[in-house]
């Protein structure tokens, strides 16, 4: 496949990710029993968008020819995605849930730096 289609796959996956957590985050912070019934569909997007993310960056790499062993911000994103991959863990623990709103903005961030500018 085109460099262009993992792209896509990646930030769909990346999109998907966010607003799972994001979601979470919120029912976590309301605990309304409305809320509560999208905490399945949140889940599953949010599995869903982890496993878009890692296609698409491996495949991104293949193009690019980025193989073993990888440079040192693949790395440092791969131990963000499996932080991000585990806050579904923590994220429903309610005196947690303000901070990892921030944290997940944060994480967000780096990765789209190293992403982007690839600095070693």
């Amino acid at each position: 496949m085109a460099i262009e289609v993992y792209k896509i796959l990646h930030f769909m996956g990346i999109f998907m990710l966010f607003l799972s957590i994001g979601g979470l985050l919120t029912t976590a912070i309301n605990m309304e029993t409305d809320a509560r019934r999208w905490r399945k569909a949140l889940a599953i997007t949010h599995g869903v968008g982890l496993l878009l993310i890692l296609l698409g960056g491996f495949g991104m790499l293949a193009r690019l020819g980025i193989l073993w062993p990888m440079p040192g911000w693949v790395l440092i994103k791969l131990i963000i995605w499996v932080m991000l991959g585990g806050l579904i863990a923590l994220v429903l623990q309610s005196d947690l849930s303000k901070i990892l709103w921030i944290l997940v903005i944060v994480l967000g961030v780096i990765a789209a730096y190293l992403g982007t500018m690839k600095p070693f």
